[in-house]
């Protein structure tokens, strides 16, 4: 099986640790264990045997996520996955065949697309409208349906505009999924990040036949952990459980032992609070940069620590971001890459200083053209 080559993760991979300020991130700067577990817990890891654990993900793990999602879920809805791309990679292999056809949301993050295309996956794409506040219309979604259509494929805060689908958008695609008897799956990972600091309503439990990703990389400063959870039926995390027996197994005991630990309600709000405090700070200064940069027009998003530019120059977005790249040592990452062209985004989750130097760099760049 021949996969496409995941643009967007490919040239991070390459570029990210080369250049002076990388703004390519899409989550917020990383904590460490010791601002999130207490002496006493830290003194236990360095005792902890490192042994499997539990392949699904400890139990006290997954009360902690069902418990996120409302009192209608229990453990048995919940898997923990080795971060939000294996639970967007497992959505797939369960639910999808060869000659299926799913519609996806662009511009987003491409996983899932380049996955559903490799597999012989018809992928409908419908864009979200920068003119609707990056919402869906949804007379152009009943138009691309058919009943052939297995899945609706959603990002929710979207990656990399960083909208909220609206309330009506959200209804609409649930009665339409209802009607077809079609899957929607929902990738969540950036919900928690949400600038007003009120978490967006979920998919999560919208009929049965509803899958949501999510993980500890983006609102919770986590990557490292590589930790992860789809939320679902019990027929449906039964189904991804076995297919996950053969990708990683388990996740790292560590990462599961920990994560058991900060999503008590306590710790997860604390987290969320600095997420969104420094987001905030990070966002005003970022755009108070874009007004006296007119060869760009900044998205303000409503969550996450991305923001999508449209470029006001003759130029493409692939170019666009070699040049800076290559010639400035600041990294971003092209609309191309998201699907959707003459658009780059923008991190700004790293610390303030950190962010500001990249921006310095990156006005003198566009003072070049």
């Amino acid at each position: 099986m021949k996969f496409e080559e995941f643009q967007l993760e490919r040239n991070q991979s390459l570029f990210e640790n080369e250049v002076d300020y990388n703004l390519s991130e899409s989550g917020v700067h990383p904590l460490k264990l010791s601002e999130i577990l207490s002496h006493e817990e830290q003194d236990k890891i360095l005792d902890t045997e490192l042994f499997y654990g539990y392949t699904n993900g400890t139990p006290e793990l997954r009360q902690r996520v069902a418990e996120m999602y409302g009192s209608n879920f229990k453990i048995d809805n919940v898997l923990i996955t080795s971060g939000s791309a294996e639970a967007n990679f497992l959505s797939v292999m369960t639910q999808l065949d060869c000659g299926d056809e799913i519609v996806y949301m662009v511009p987003n993050y491409l996983q899932i697309y380049h996955l559903a295309k490799s597999f012989g996956i018809e992928v409908k794409r419908l864009p979200i409208r920068q003119d609707l506040s990056w919402q869906w219309d949804l007379d152009e979604l009943k138009s691309l349906v058919t009943a052939k259509t297995k899945m609706i494929a959603i990002c929710n805060p979207n990656n990399p505009t960083g909208a909220i689908m609206s309330e009506e958008v959200m209804n609409g695609v649930i009665e339409i999924a209802q009607e077809l008897g079609c899957w929607i799956l929902s990738d969540e990972v950036y919900r928690g990040a949400e600038l007003d600091g009120n978490e967006c309503r979920s998919f999560a439990g919208a009929t049965k036949k509803t899958i949501v990703n999510a993980g500890l990389s983006k609102a919770y400063s986590l990557p490292g952990l590589r930790l992860g959870w789809s939320i679902g039926s019990k027929e449906y995390i039964e189904r991804a459980w076995s297919f996950h027996d053969f990708t990683v197994i388990n996740v790292a005991y560590l990462s599961d032992w920990v994560a058991s630990k900060i999503l008590s309600y306590e710790r997860r709000r604390k987290i969320l609070d600095r997420t969104k405090e420094h987001l905030n700070h990070n966002l005003d200064m970022l755009c108070d940069w874009a007004e006296d940069v007119p060869q760009l027009t900044l998205s303000r998003p409503e969550a996450a620590a991305i923001t999508f530019a449209k470029i006001n120059l003759p130029i493409s977005s692939e170019d666009f971001v070699f040049d800076l790249r290559d010639n400035f040592s600041v990294l971003l990452t092209a609309g191309k890459w998201h699907g959707l062209e003459g658009y780059v985004r923008f991190g700004y989750g790293t610390p303030t200083d950190y962010v500001k130097g990249g921006l310095k760099r990156i006005k003198t760049f566009l003072n070049s053209k």
